[in-house]
């Protein structure tokens, strides 16, 4: 069965859909020029209600490391994502500061930019393969080639991100098989607000691919 990761949460009725409707992972983004940022206290409140089976993940991009401790030493985050341009050094330093997973983004417009992903998979716990952006923070709605990832020697689990919508997630399915779904804008009724509706048809639609 395909995984779901409802990210950019920022309220309780969008965290509801997301765990009613059986998300994996849900993602909480502390990155401030988002629409979808929380602050850490918001983020602590919001987990505060996800069950133990529903995997919790922070969203950094370059992070500041006073916000990220202050953030990560609070307890209630699984995982770390990172969506800039950390590079291995960091991933290591953060693994060995704070004993999580972290996951590693690889922004993707062409089959080249893969090189990065390559360096990261021997580091990096999780993989995620999303558009390649100006900014560089994801979010946009927008998909990229899914066919250059077919070749792809993946060596650790990843997520397909990069706007996945209810409509096409099925035909990402067929082209790359992706064992975890990767969404943010696709469940919003407008930029940064989630839709409570739209996230319970993603995550029918994606658990019965």
């Amino acid at each position: 069965m395909v995984l779901v990761k409802i990210c950019g949460l920022t309220e309780p009725h969008g965290l509801t859909a997301a765990i009613e409707g059986g998300a994996d992972f849900v993602g909480f983004v502390f990155h401030p020029p988002s629409p979808r940022a929380v602050t850490p206290d918001i983020a602590r409140y919001l987990a505060s209600y996800v069950p133990s089976s529903v995997r919790r993940v922070g969203l950094f991009v370059n992070p500041d490391l006073e916000l990220l401790q202050q953030t990560v030493q609070q307890g209630f985050l699984d995982m770390i994502q990172l969506h800039g341009d950390e590079d291995t050094d960091f991933i290591n330093k953060l693994k060995g500061d704070y004993g999580l997973p972290v996951m590693k983004v690889v922004n993707v417009a062409a089959k080249k930019d893969l090189e990065a992903g390559a360096r990261f998979e021997p580091i990096a716990d999780w993989m995620l393969f999303d558009t390649k952006t100006a900014s560089g923070s994801g979010g946009t709605g927008r998909t990229f080639d899914w066919s250059v990832l077919k070749d792809y020697p993946h060596q650790k689990p990843w997520m397909l991100a990069g706007g996945l919508t209810v409509d096409n997630i099925a035909e990402a399915s067929r082209i790359l098989a992706p064992t975890v779904l990767d969404v943010s804008s696709g469940v919003e009724s407008s930029r940064g607000v989630k839709d409570p509706g739209k996230i319970r048809a993603f995550l029918q639609a994606a658990k019965s691919l």
